[in-house]
């Protein structure tokens, strides 16, 4: 309002259209001019003196109702549109309970000028001071809904609290309700992975796409009621529960009369290679998926049952400190809690990274067989080696330290803050090999990630 001598409804309609970007709105001053600028959102700067309104004594016809009425039931806009009070608050009504209260525009035809929400605040109160309110509401709700750098919190029962990021809205935070989750997509906190790989990653663990996948590599449809048929036997003549007899070999309805060598009425002694190689890939696609998901959901729960561990830690300090043991200081056993807690929880995530970067569902030509072969050996070896020292980790932790002498407290000091900064070069060094190497030289898609904090995520003041 200042910087460019406007006033609120004006500067508000101004941050609206360009998501509350406030260098985004004066670069845009500085290319297309004020005038361009301002023609674009719908503001119109007029001096009110230059507006004609009629006497307030006579009767004007308004032209959406075509009703003659006083001029003192007439209302301008910035514009210099006027119209009966009655058509224009029937106008914002529509409009806010169609959702598009924040930038309501004249209605005056051709006419692309916001209205003032002070004038429509008190239109629209007069004859309904519930509506008001939701129309108050949405106007401070669009800083949040609206701005690229301010997003509610994701939880669920919802908590009331947004978070302001200051500078990339690429970034995984935590709530002052202590959710974590990815300020991008709003989803848990999921790197290495990027949005798109955990959407869909999600997606296949939520549905039913691998039982389906199951049930085409194990069973066979019955020619009769399509019910899915799992064989229970040696012999290629199956019976489905209708009394359809079919041949398993190619799905095909038989008689239930048969030899040795033959079924009556049917004969499939041709091989089908299609039908074979999908059934094949589809096998092998279910194990690769199996292997991956097994790996994460282990990781997944060990990070569930280690959540617990703080408490259980706290307690085994309080018992040394009553026992009056020389060792005052334990934050180096909280240090290395918090760098399992979060190591743990970026393991788990890698396999579904892997699952996506060296698979064909989503970088299908990104790389040669060759290339990527190369490329797994190496991501697998720096995950095998992160996975080890986040395990050892864990063991360290787990120990029944409160039973401990002081040269026994010690030592395993020692041994946690070495094995912690281990974790945490490795946990660096993976994501620079996964952003870099891996992310960095795909050429026909773009997979961007939060960038690596080595005090976890950002937490809200």
């Amino acid at each position: 309002m200042e910087l460019l001598s406007l006033e609120e409804h004006q500067a508000r309609s101004l941050l609206i259209h360009h998501r509350w970007d406030v260098d985004r709105v004066l670069q845009l001053l500085i290319e297309k001019g004020r005038d361009k600028l301002y023609a674009e959102v719908g503001v119109t700067i007029i001096d009110h003196d230059d507006i004609i309104l009629p006497e307030l004594s006579s009767m004007i016809e308004c032209n959406i109702c075509f009703d003659n009425v006083s001029a003192s039931e007439v209302t301008a806009m910035d514009c210099g549109h006027f119209f009966c009070n009655s058509c224009w608050t029937q106008h914002f009504i529509v409009k806010i309970n169609e959702g598009q209260s924040r930038r309501i525009r004249c209605m005056a035809p051709q006419c692309n000028a916001v209205c003032d929400d002070v004038k429509i605040r008190h239109l629209v109160s007069m004859h309904n001071p519930n509506l008001a309110e939701k129309f108050d509401r949405f106007l401070f709700e669009s800083y949040i809904e609206d701005n690229k750098r301010v997003k509610w919190c994701p939880s669920v029962p919802h908590c009331g609290n947004a978070i302001r990021v200051q500078d990339d809205e690429l970034c995984e935070v935590e709530c002052a309700c202590g959710i974590q989750f990815c300020f991008s997509c709003l989803s848990e906190a999921h790197s290495p992975c990027s949005c798109i790989m955990w959407e869909l990653w999600s997606k296949k663990c939520e549905d039913e796409s691998e039982t389906v996948n199951w049930i085409t590599v194990h069973t066979k449809p019955c020619p009769k009621c399509h019910k899915p048929i799992e064989k229970n036997g040696g012999c290629n003549l199956v019976c489905c529960v209708c009394g359809q007899a079919f041949c398993w070999l190619c799905g095909g309805a038989t008689g239930r009369e048969h030899t040795w060598t033959t079924i009556a009425n049917h004969s499939c002694g041709r091989y089908k290679e299609d039908h074979f190689k999908k059934t094949g890939r589809a096998k092998r696609d279910l194990e690769r998926y199996v292997h991956y998901y097994n790996r994460y959901k282990a990781h997944l729960d060990s990070f569930k049952l280690e959540s617990d561990l703080k408490e259980v830690i706290n307690g085994k300090i309080s018992t040394l400190e009553e026992r009056d043991s020389k060792s005052k200081d334990f934050t180096w056993i909280m240090n290395g809690l918090h760098i399992l807690f979060r190591s743990r929880r970026i393991l788990s995530a890698t396999y579904p990274f892997a699952y996506y970067m060296f698979g064909d569902e989503l970088l299908k030509d990104e790389m040669k067989d060759k290339e990527k072969e190369i490329k797994k050996n190496l991501f697998e070896n720096q995950q095998q080696q992160f996975e080890g020292n986040v395990e050892k980790l864990s063991l360290f932790l787990g120990e029944e330290f409160e039973l401990y002498n002081d040269n026994e407290i010690m030592d395993l000091r020692m041994r946690i803050i070495a094995v912690s900064v281990s974790t945490d070069n490795l946990c660096r060094n993976l994501y620079d090999h996964i952003e870099n190497d891996l992310l960095g030289s795909l050429t026909w898609t773009v997979h961007r990630i939060a960038p690596y904090k080595s005090r976890g995520v950002l937490r809200s003041s």
